[in-house]
């Protein structure tokens, strides 16, 4: 019975009278993972401990079902049968993150792991031999344990071994890997590891140790691309982006002027933070004003924002070749009272509160609701402030338990990607790719397996970690091989023999 409501629910929609848009010639889809979610073997064959190795084996209670990452989906084993999962998706490219431990163990480049170089030499070439692209995260969340215990990323020498650690990827892969995302969401690595203390490292240093770390990434980020252009490129041929986060932050009201002030301020200051420095090479001057007068009045001597060098500033102005986005959800904002908040914080210096609107639809994450409207703004936001620069789609999906009929993941996906089509169409944005996530069940962090956001359901209670198609697949793959959303078309479920490929 719920199948069929959902599918008269999406049957609606094809009763207004909306265009039918097509993907233009030469947009790509993909599917993602990262290496802690899915690979295991998380010391075999050589590889080094890395922060969530240490932090989940330290302290198992502080996720959701006292689980880690030691196995995962084992696709350090089962990586063929993966790649086999993806053609049958009928994508380009699978976008998939490096472990740094397992190729450097120490995070330092004078002990190469061969073994590791072999895994992804391995997966690369077998990606390759079924005419899939492989899209290269370099670094996912999973920093060295090493590197930590020498401070982590707060300390500027980690961009120094973060571009030794490109070099090697660069050398060993780059004869294959054309499309390279050097890190993945900024926010979470730094407000997350080192502001919060809510993700690996697990440090608390609200209001400094973000802006610290995010200061060393941002370098790290610009040298590597630097270093591929000046030594890799011409040879290679390749190109390099970063994987930036970002909600929508509609305003509370859209006709009260502070409301859309307030929408401003947290786009570039949650967004623009990241992306202002790689675009123009500083901060958005919103950011740097706020956080200077914030630091002043809590009697800080000088701002608690590093600042970029007039020599840095040049070198990070026009590093990427593509920006990566990875987008779930909206919200509503305003600003907050003058001085509220936790002093000294990110919060407090963005000083604007986002709330969720109660009538949209949720998933199986508390943060994660269904506003396909939001994907449209951001895109046009992103066009409007940075000279619509390539755009690809990182990371796009939903959650629920694992249900194999995830009807409400397929709709997830069509009302997502029909934005992305107007985006395209109606506004002009250079959305050029789109990375469904994930491509398979695996570990979502600190919700450890209670949440699922795969197209595939992984059975983490055999062994095996056996894989089966859900229905949002085979819509998926729909969308790839019609290059439009058909919102009539649903798979026959459960799949006979006949119709499961």
């Amino acid at each position: 019975m719920k199948a069929i409501l959902l599918v008269i629910c999406a049957s609606t929609i094809t009763l207004a009278d909306i265009p039918d848009y097509k993907f233009p010639d030469g947009f790509l889809f993909g599917a993602a993972t990262a290496s802690y979610q899915v690979e295991g073997g998380w010391n075999e064959d050589g590889k080094g401990e890395n922060i969530w190795d240490r932090g989940l084996h330290d302290h198992a209670d502080w996720v959701a079902d006292n689980s880690n990452g030691d196995i995962a989906c084992d696709s350090y084993h089962k990586y063929k049968e993966d790649v086999q999962l993806l053609k049958d998706l009928g994508v380009n490219y699978y976008r998939f993150s490096i472990s740094w431990s397992r190729v450097l163990p120490t995070g330092k480049a004078d002990q190469v792991n061969q073994a590791g170089i072999d895994y992804y030499n391995n997966l690369i070439d077998e990606l390759l031999a079924n005419g899939i692209e492989p899209y290269v995260t370099m670094f996912h969340w999973d920093l060295p344990q090493p590197l930590q215990d020498e401070g982590g990323w707060p300390e500027r020498k980690l961009a120094d071994y973060f571009v030794d650690y490109a070099r090697v990827l660069f050398k060993n892969f780059g004869d294959r890997v054309k499309y390279w995302m050097t890190v993945n969401e900024i926010t979470q690595i730094c407000e997350g590891g080192y502001s919060g203390g809510t993700f690996a490292p697990f440090i608390t240093n609200p209001g400094v140790g973000g802006y610290e770390c995010t200061h060393t990434v941002l370098l790290a980020h610009g040298r590597t691309y630097r270093l591929y252009e000046s030594d890799y490129k011409a040879e290679q041929n390749g190109q390099v982006g970063i994987a930036i986060d970002s909600s929508w932050h509609e305003p509370n009201n859209p006709d009260n002027e502070s409301d859309q002030q307030a929408s401003e301020v947290d786009m570039q200051m949650n967004y623009g933070w990241f992306v202002n420095p790689i675009v123009y090479g500083n901060y958005p001057d919103v950011m740097i004003e706020r956080v200077k007068a914030n630091s002043l009045a809590e009697g800080f001597p000088q701002s608690r924002l590093p600042e970029f060098t007039a020599d840095e500033q040049e070198m990070m102005k026009g590093t990427f070749d593509f920006l990566g986005l990875n987008h779930y959800t909206s919200d509503k904002v305003y600003f907050a009272d003058e001085g509220a908040g936790d002093h000294p914080s990110h919060w407090a210096d963005t000083g604007v509160i986002g709330v969720i609107d109660p009538s949209w639809p949720g998933s199986a994450s508390d943060w994660l609701k269904e506003v396909p409207w939001g994907i449209n703004r951001l895109l046009v936001w992103i066009k409007n402030h940075y000279d619509n620069p390539p755009v690809v789609i990182t990371e796009n999906g939903f959650s629920d338990y694992g249900q194999l009929d995830d009807y409400d993941r397929a709709d997830y996906y069509k009302r997502y990607l029909y934005e992305i089509l107007k985006a395209i169409n109606e506004e002009e944005c250079n959305v050029i790719g789109y990375t469904a996530w994930s491509l398979m069940d695996n570990f979502e962090w600190m919700a450890g397996y209670t949440q699922r956001f795969g197209m595939h359901y992984v059975d983490f209670d055999d062994p095996d970690r056996p894989r089966t198609r859900k229905l949002s697949s085979y819509v998926y793959n729909n969308i790839i091989t019609t290059r439009h959303v058909d919102w009539d078309y649903y798979p026959d479920w459960p799949p006979t023999q006949e119709n499961k490929n």
